[in-house]
């Protein structure tokens, strides 16, 4: 903290985000009180770069320190998003069909206009405390980055009506160009329409994983012996199981091919087996020989809608014409 406050680059990136969080109005500075309950703040640097490596800019981001809350306090429900691959994909494939141009905006500080129903209070900024009032905490009017709240304040039906509103008037936007990266998915042209790859991803989880000089293999998961709950014995540590099972989860945005090994596979993650994790590593070969497969979006590709159903014969004598 005190280092980068001696640098030009991350005290200009810290004095633009305490700028953007006093005009939005974020907290109001109150005295102190033993009743109340203090979350800690502090900040985090992050360097983002352009996809050929070079420094973008120096983004400065302060976090409160969520496990200083307390439940039934300072915060109640908590939500976090989740994007379902399906809509990912739908939203693409209309870009592509309809021929529009697809560009990546950045939103400055937008995850910051989510407003809270609890009083939460917070330490002033490190390296910003008001000298005439040092001994006086910010009670927050909106929502900050760690909130155990923050995800549910930024998501609410109010919230993204207010940010379809004001996108244009009260939100710092700035254009990246055209979209490369969404999501953690590669978006690559070509003369067909777009390709959807994780290649990248893929090949940092096969790197952590140790598993990017493997043998290849063709078939995602063996068609015998079943998999069982029971095959093997149970594995000392379940962790690094249970999280590359669910990286791979990530995974499926673009490789629905491995949606079932991998649906399968997470139906052990209570009590994972010695089998279960060499099925594990089976599925991760699978992916070193595949690592750039995905899925093409074609500019010619229909809207039509199709719906299928998978019905019995009282089912369709239930709906036939005569009826």
């Amino acid at each position: 903290m005190t280092q980068a406050l001696k640098d030009p680059k991350w005290r200009r990136a810290m004095f633009e985000e305490y700028d953007a969080l006093v005009r939005n109005g974020t907290w109001e500075l109150v005295p102190s009180d033993s009743s109340h309950n203090i979350v800690g703040c502090k900040w985090i640097f992050r360097t983002k770069r352009h996809s050929d490596g070079s420094v973008d800019r120096h983004k400065a981001h302060l976090v409160a320190k969520g496990f200083h809350q307390r439940p039934g306090i300072d915060y109640h429900d908590t939500f976090s998003p989740v994007v379902k691959p399906t809509t990912v994909r739908l939203v693409l494939s209309l870009v592509v069909s309809r021929g529009w141009s697809l560009r990546q905006l950045d939103v400055n500080n937008a995850f910051l206009q989510g407003h809270l129903s609890e009083d939460v209070y917070v330490s002033q900024p490190p390296g910003f405390v008001d000298l005439d009032n040092p001994t006086h905490v910010c009670k927050l009017q909106k929502a900050i980055y760690r909130l155990k709240q923050a995800p549910r304040a930024c998501n609410d039906d109010t919230m993204v009506h207010k940010f379809m509103q004001l996108l244009a008037h009260q939100f710092s936007l700035k254009d990246l160009g055209h979209l490369s990266y969404f999501l953690g998915v590669e978006v690559i042209p070509n003369d067909h329409g777009i390709l959807l790859s994780q290649q990248s991803y893929i090949v940092d989880l096969l790197t952590r994983t140790k598993m990017m000089d493997a043998k290849p293999i063709h078939t995602p998961l063996p068609t015998s012996p079943p998999i069982t709950l029971h095959s093997g014995s149970s594995l000392k540590d379940p962790t690094e199981y249970r999280t590359i099972v669910g990286s791979l989860q990530y995974v499926l945005i673009t490789r629905p091919d491995i949606a079932f090994a991998v649906n399968k596979l997470s139906q052990y993650m209570h009590q994972p087996t010695t089998e279960h994790w060499i099925l594990v590593k089976r599925l991760l070969r699978y992916l070193c020989g595949s690592s750039s497969d995905g899925i093409q979006l074609y500019h010619d590709s229909p809207l039509s809608l199709h719906a299928f159903i998978d019905a019995g014969p009282l089912s369709l004598h239930a709906f036939s014409d005569s009826d």
